[in-house]
C-alpha cells in the first residue's frame, strides 16, 4: 500500500481565532507544513505580526465570528485569491469564569453561544457550498473537554461546547457524501491566554488543582492542539470524520 506523507503543501486554511493560543499554535504549524493560511481575528494587529513572521504565504483579516457581516466579508476578501477553500479551523472561542449556572446574566449567556456556537453555523453556510462544489474539503471544530466531562461551575461554556460535538457530527454525516470531512477536537485547560478565566485566576494553588485531574500532568499546549490539527486536516486523516478527540493527557479517561 502506498504511503501518504501528512502534508498540507498548496492547501488553503482559514484559522479563525488564529492570532494567539491554540489558533496561533495551528497557524505555525500549518505554515511549516507548507499551506496557505489566513488568520481570522479580532485582534487584526497581532495577526499581522504572525503573518509578517511566518511569511507570504500567511496572511491576515478582521473578522468577529460571532456577527454574519463580518464573516461575510471575511469570505469576501479571502476567496477571490483562492478560488476555494480546503481547510477550515473553528477555533476562535469565549471562555467563562467559574460561577454558578444561575448567576450568568442573559447578556454573557447570549455572547458565550455566538462565539461558541453560533460562529460555527455563520462559517459553515460560505464555507460548505464551497467544499460541495470540489467535493472534498476538512473542516475542525476546536471544542473542549467541557464537552464530555464538564467541570462545575462553567455550565455553560461546557454547553456550548456540547453544542459544537453534536454539530460536528451531525455536519460529518450531512457531509460525507459530498467529500467534506468534519471533526473536532477536545482539548484540556492549556497554557494560553484563556488559561486564567477559567481557573478565576492564575495562582499555583489554582494550577495545581487543575493538574491534578490531567493524568499525564500538565496542562496541552499550543503545539499540542496543532499536531493533532495537522493530522485531521491532512490526507492521512481520509478515512476519519465525525470524531471528537481528546487531547487531554488522560482527563477524560
Amino acid at each position: 500500500m502506498e504511503e501518504v506523507a501528512m502534508s498540507l503543501s498548496g492547501k488553503r486554511a482559514i484559522v479563525t481565532g488564529g492570532a494567539s493560543g491554540f489558533g496561533e499554535g495551528i497557524v505555525r504549524r500549518f505554515a511549516a507544513e507548507g499551506a496557505r493560511v489566513v488568520i481570522a481575528d479580532l485582534d487584526r494587529a497581532r495577526g499581522e505580526a504572525l503573518a509578517h513572521e511566518l511569511g507570504p504565504s500567511i496572511r491576515a483579516v478582521r473578522a468577529d465570528v460571532a456577527d454574519a457581516a463580518s464573516v461575510a466579508a471575511l469570505f469576501e476578501e479571502v476567496l477571490p485569491g483562492w478560488g476555494g477553500l480546503d481547510i477550515l479551523i473553528n477555533n476562535a472561542g469565549l471562555g467563562a469564569e467559574p460561577r454558578p449556572l444561575e448567576d450568568m446574566d442573559e447578556a454573557g449567556f447570549d455572547r458565550l453561544m455566538a462565539v461558541n456556537a453560533r460562529s460555527v453555523y455563520l462559517t459553515a453556510r460560505h464555507t460548505v457550498p464551497l467544499m460541495k462544489q470540489a467535493g472534498a474539503g476538512a473542516i475542525l471544530n476546536i471544542a473542549s473537554t467541557g464537552a464530555v466531562s464538564p467541570r462545575p461551575n462553567l455550565c455553560w461554556y461546557n454547553a456550548s461546547k456540547g453544542w459544537m460535538v453534536a454539530a460536528t457530527r451531525a455536519m460529518a454525516v450531512e457531509l460525507a457524501p459530498f467529500g467534506v470531512r468534519v471533526n473536532a477536537l477536545n482539548p484540556v485547560a492549556g497554557e494560553t491566554p484563556m488559561l486564567q478565566t477559567f481557573m478565576g485566576g492564575d495562582t499555583p494553588e489554582a494550577r495545581a488543582r487543575f493538574l491534578a485531574s490531567i493524568p499525564l500532568g500538565r496542562f496541552s499546549t499550543p503545539t499540542d492542539i496543532a499536531a493533532a490539527a495537522a493530522f485531521l486536516c491532512s490526507d492521512e486523516a481520509a478515512m476519519i470524520t465525525g470524531v471528537a478527540l481528546e487531547v487531554d493527557g488522560g482527563r477524560c479517561l
